[in-house]
């Protein structure tokens, strides 16, 4: 019979000195006589009486780990009553629920998993908010603040901070997102090991597809073949909607039917990454169907490598994402114009707006990774030791029907990045051997 377990063990355990630390980073960038409110997110509603499976507020993950519904974490650090400061409210198991859903966290592992001593049932949290709340000045509450978050559907928190205004109107309300994205720009060592996980797992879903692609085959049985490598390998799937696209599909930058048949002589673009422990990984890879590149796909490839490599040695610490940017599109105006794709001339002629080069690579190259996938970030933060980013330029040549993006994520180093990807392959001749074995 099983018993229950610590932690969920479908991932290695995270230790709870992470998620200490990063309350007491936290702790440090609030005004004094503060409280801080930080709600799970909710289960969704599809049709009659279906639901999405709960995928937590990041920002309350990163602070407790804790993995489940109902869940509110309260820090009141100026409070005399020590065990006050840090408190965590979860949801209380019962009959019904164990025998429907399963365990529920109990109060001794919320303890292990967070590393929170005061652990209460969430019907305690509106008594333990109308003790605190007098005693501070300020409130922090929570809010999607990511710059193309839709916020069409209300979220607990956003519901919350009405209700919270209305109760207690003359406290100063301060934004919690905005101090947290600070924080997660710089990735704790517990981090990178899950990221690595998460990427390692993925260098296995793209190496089992090397090996089962050939012309006929459908872009949904290559997701399905990621799906189960992914799946077999404890992660819960796709960090985000894989998208595998052959031929003309590779030159629509969100294609996410994989609806069609990868044809002899396409390329086909995978841009696909597993998620472990709510880390996530994102990679791409455009290789050729049969296994071998033709010149003109060669060419094309390389000359995305290229800029994949020199964008790696412009993403340094100090610089900062619009700069960064320009000179990634200054390099590759160079390449598109070596492929005939731009006449050198007109190249000259060109505004600031780089027109011609946006017309085969019309997207940002780099973003931040992490909890999120396009994880959050100060705008505009400048480059630093210890930030995780993608790097994924593309070439998108519709009237060839051809489109080839190159992405690995890198953590930026002191004397150079780190490759993540260090084991995938990637030049034209490691994609040949691989998908030869």
């Amino acid at each position: 019979m099983k018993t229950a377990e610590l932690a969920p063990m479908r991932y290695d355990s995270i230790d709870p000195q992470f998620f200490v630390r990063n309350r007491e980073k936290l702790l440090k960038k609030l005004k004094p006589n503060s409280l801080v409110i930080i709600h799970a997110h909710d289960i969704l509603p599809t049709n009659a009486d279906g639901t999405l499976p709960l995928r937590q507020n990041n920002d309350l993950f990163y602070l407790t780990g804790i993995d489940q519904e109902e869940t509110v974490i309260v820090l009141c650090p100026g409070t005399p009553t020590k065990e006050d400061r840090e408190i965590l409210f979860v949801k209380e198991t019962s009959e019904h629920i164990a025998v429907w859903e399963g365990d529920k966290l109990t109060k001794e592992q919320s303890t292990d998993v967070s590393g929170i001593k005061n652990v209460q049932w969430n019907d305690g949290f509106e008594a333990a908010l109308h003790r605190l709340a007098p005693q501070v000045d300020h409130i922090y509450l929570h809010t999607n603040e990511y710059a193309r978050a839709d916020i069409t559907v209300e979220t607990r928190n956003r519901r919350f901070i009405r209700q919270c205004q209305e109760r207690y109107p003359l406290h100063r309300y301060e934004r919690v997102a905005l101090l947290l994205q600070e924080l997660r720009l710089f990735k704790d060592e517990e981090e990178i090991k899950f990221l690595q996980k998460a990427i390692d797992i993925t260098e296995a879903g793209f190496r089992r597809v090397l090996k089962f692609l050939k012309p006929g085959i459908g872009e949904w049985e290559l997701e399905a073949e990621y799906l189960h490598e992914f799946v077999r390998s404890r992660s819960r799937g796709f960090a985000y909607s894989p998208i595998i696209g052959s031929g003309k599909n590779a030159c629509v930058l969100h294609y996410l039917e994989n609806k069609d048949l990868c044809e002899d002589g396409e390329m086909v673009l995978m841009d696909v990454g597993a998620e472990y422990a709510n880390w996530n990984a994102d990679m791409t890879r455009t290789v050729p169907v049969n296994g071998k590149f033709t010149p003109r796909q060669k060419d094309v490839y390389e000359a995305v490598l290229r800029v994949m490599w020199a964008a790696n040695d412009i993403l340094r610490p100090g610089g900062n994402p619009i700069d960064y940017q320009k000179q990634v599109i200054e390099i590759m105006e160079k390449e598109l114009i070596g492929l005939g794709l731009i006449d050198a001339e007109e190249a000259k002629k060109q505004d600031a707006s780089k027109k011609l080069v946006k017309k085969y690579f019309m997207h940002g190259t780099s973003h931040h990774l992490g909890l999120d996938v396009h994880d959050v970030s100060p705008a505009n933060a400048p480059f630093d030791v210890g930030q995780v980013f993608t790097i994924e330029p593309g070439i998108y040549i519709r009237e060839e029907n051809l489109g080839i993006r190159i992405e690995n994520d890198v953590i930026i180093g002191e004397t150079g990045n780190i490759d993540m990807f260090a084991n995938f392959p990637t030049t034209v001749e490691e994609i040949e051997a691989a998908m030869a074995e």
